[in-house]
């Protein structure tokens, strides 16, 4: 492991991800330096708390860390397979943690964000299933959150058509969360990927969530919303990609459903375009 890769490795053990003000510390200065300067206290202190990262910092060894990562891998942005799209972000991830099938790297070129609710109808579930599927078979490679409900249909779709499914966690990657989809995730890092901005054994919290939003819409070509409250995490994350310029499409379901009021209002608002088949988001999508 290289200085960069060490100092990267600290940094996602002591920094909260998408930081703008750390982000561009390390675009400026590069990794290795400000950890340096962490490291002797060279920053003041102030509203970016430079203070208490400079002493979890302190308190920080790169070859624990790495002892940490286990049969996991770090993931850079000076690694030849880091997903390119990420650097779209206003803040990129200082490195992610990895844990499955590297290769799956390469299929992100065409892949697609797969989101929604946690408490499905049946007709969200099946869509987002059979879409999956469908996505799969021709070679679309399908990026989700793993949680419960749609994002978990998404990714058991891929992987009952032996295709390729990334699930971005809201904790490490070996801090299954939530429990009952530990089968599931097992089943991912063999034909696919599990991947995370913490250290392999930080737990989940609500915060990280809306965190790692960024990343399951960077990564994707698109983003597919199937079911959505109004004011959800995957209304948010339709926002994230179209603040990256990436397209939103959405599932309608029926017009008294609170589960389809998040996608009925971004297509109302003209904020993703209204797709009922696989074969209308391959055609929205092949142009890009």
């Amino acid at each position: 492991m290289d200085d960069d890769e060490k100092a990267r490795l600290i940094l996602i053990a002591a920094v909260e991800g998408n930081s703008k003000y750390w982000t561009h510390q390390v675009a400026e200065r590069g990794a290795v330096d400000v950890v340096d300067r962490l490291t002797k206290n060279g920053y003041p202190g102030g509203a970016h708390s430079e203070e208490k990262i400079a002493a979890r910092v302190q308190k920080l060894s790169h070859e624990e860390l790495l002892d940490g990562l286990g049969n996991a891998f770090l993931l850079t942005p000076r690694s030849l397979d880091w997903p390119p799209q990420l650097n779209n972000l206003a803040a990129p991830p200082f490195a992610l943690v990895g844990l499955g099938e590297r290769e799956t790297l390469a299929s992100l070129t065409q892949s697609i964000g797969i989101v929604g609710t946690r408490n499905p109808t049946s007709y969200g579930a099946r869509v987002a299933s059979d879409f999956a599927a469908k996505l799969a078979l021709q070679e679309w490679s399908v990026v989700s959150g793993g949680a419960c409900g749609i994002d978990s249909a998404a990714h058991r779709g891929a992987l009952a058509a032996n295709g390729r499914t990334v699930a971005v966690l809201g904790g490490g990657v070996r801090s299954i969360f939530p429990r009952g989809n530990a089968d599931l995730f097992e089943q991912i890092t063999m034909r696919g990927l599990l991947l995370s901005e913490v250290l392999p054994t930080v737990p989940a919290a609500p915060h990280r969530f809306l965190i790692r939003n960024r990343v399951i819409a960077a990564l994707g070509r698109g983003l597919l919303v199937v079911e959505a409250a109004a004011r959800s995490g995957s209304v948010r994350t339709a926002r994230d990609a179209l603040e990256l310029l990436r397209p939103v499409m959405a599932i309608p379901g029926a017009i008294d459903s609170p589960m389809s009021e998040g996608c009925h209002r971004l297509i109302n608002e003209r904020r993703a375009e209204l797709v009922s088949t696989v074969e209308e988001i391959v055609e929205f999508l092949s142009p890009l």
